[in-house]
């Protein structure tokens, strides 16, 4: 694909365009970097990936009974499609917690990108930022807060929290965050210690213990100052730090305002599930949650997230705002989510795969390729805009 085609296509009037544009390219014998198919970019993946990294990146907790329920969320709800709508021009921007996006998709936390590719989340943050997509900065980057947000330009993003243990090194790196022009804060509560996860227990696989995905702390003033040797010069005892501080406590509802209070911007929580869990979030005057299962990394066996997502709405709609992410491959798994109540969702793997093929290009492409799915799937399903969706429109 030729680059003025594609810078072309970035700013054109529809998403669907990109349709259109990979079926002329074909009249020069040129056809996509590889599938346009959102569900089988994991298996095609798998061949560019070695074991580990693949292992740690498509895997899950336990015997893999929450991925698997999570796609049959999907699979049970169905559009229904509308007839002489006139969609045939839509609009998908909407704003999410005073982030003006021009779709409601996000690219969601995921770290340690530079086993899938060496560019890592700097190739993510190109990649979204040519589309004006936000990006979740995971706090396990392979890169620091301020490398990526360079690479990400004026593009919108978000920092995502992996709570430290230590204060000092929180109140620090939220500093960074903010500094480095990361406008929301989303904080992961499910992943406080990891889940028996067998395809990296079987490999004996993790790469934060090969100093992978510590990019952000290893470059924290405070981090750094709890230590006897920088990094660079003892990397396994910044390892064995990193480990101490960033797993092993589950923290209770009312250490919440303390990120209130080093934090300026929204506040989300990532991880609820039980409508009792977004009240209090609500009633602790955060922002916003994410309705997510972590893509069925964490507990084997847990509720698919899109069979939680009506009760969290219903419990919580009015008073905060409302996303969703585990699961999502396609256009239409995004219409689901919205049609169920999400203001938008986190894309999660998918991008991911897309980093394995062709770094900064395969993300661009795949994020192009939900886009028009998503866009092309709205105007067929006989809508203009997300925010017509209503449960109405889907059949379970």
């Amino acid at each position: 694909m030729s680059e003025s085609t594609d810078q072309g296509a970035t700013t054109g009037p529809g998403f669907g365009n990109y349709q259109n544009e990979i079926y002329l390219n074909g009249l020069v014998g040129e056809v996509p970097p590889f599938t346009t198919d959102l569900t089988a970019l994991g298996a095609s993946a798998s061949t560019r990936l070695d074991s580990g990294a693949y292992g740690y990146l498509a895997g899950s907790a336990g015997s893999g009974a929450t991925h698997r329920a999570n796609r049959a969320a999907f699979e049970r709800h169905r559009l229904v499609p509308r007839m002489l709508a006139d969609a045939g021009d839509r609009d998908l921007s909407t704003t999410v917690l005073g982030t003006r996006v021009p779709a409601p998709v996000l690219l969601a936390p995921l770290g340690v990108q530079s086993i899938i590719h060496p560019d890592g989340e700097l190739a993510t943050a190109r990649a979204a930022s040519a589309l004006d997509v936000p990006v979740v900065l995971s706090t396990h980057s392979s890169h620091s807060l301020e490398e990526v947000a360079e690479a990400d330009g004026e593009g919108p993003r978000w920092f995502q929290l992996y709570w430290p243990n230590d204060d000092d090194v929180c109140v620090s790196i939220l500093r960074r965050a903010a500094a480095s022009g990361y406008s929301a804060l989303v904080v992961t509560l499910d992943t406080w210690t990891l889940a028996w996860r067998p395809q990296d227990l079987d490999q004996s696989y993790l790469p934060f213990l090969r100093g992978i995905g510590t990019a952000i702390p290893f470059s924290d003033p405070a981090f750094r100052a709890l230590l006897a040797e920088p990094p660079e010069e003892n990397p396994e005892a910044a390892v064995l730090a990193w480990v101490s501080m960033f797993t092993g406590r589950d923290r209770p509802w009312d250490r919440l305002p303390f990120l209130r209070e080093h934090w300026d911007g929204p506040i989300v929580l990532k991880g609820v599930l039980h409508p009792d869990d977004a009240r209090r979030a609500a009633d602790a005057g955060m922002d916003g949650v994410v309705v997510s299962n972590h893509g069925g990394r964490q507990v084997d066996g847990a509720v698919a997230a899109l069979d939680a997502l009506p009760e969290v709405v219903r419990a919580v709609g009015d008073r905060t705002e409302v996303l969703f992410d585990s699961g999502v491959r396609t256009g239409s798994d995004v219409l689901k989510a919205l049609a169920l109540g999400a203001r938008a969702v986190l894309y999660g793997r998918p991008y991911a795969y897309g980093l394995a093929h062709a770094g900064e290009d395969g993300v661009r492409h795949v994020l192009r390729s939900l886009l028009a799915d998503l866009d092309l799937t709205l105007g067929l399903s006989g809508h203009r805009t997300p925010n017509e969706l209503t449960p109405s429109d889907l059949w379970c």
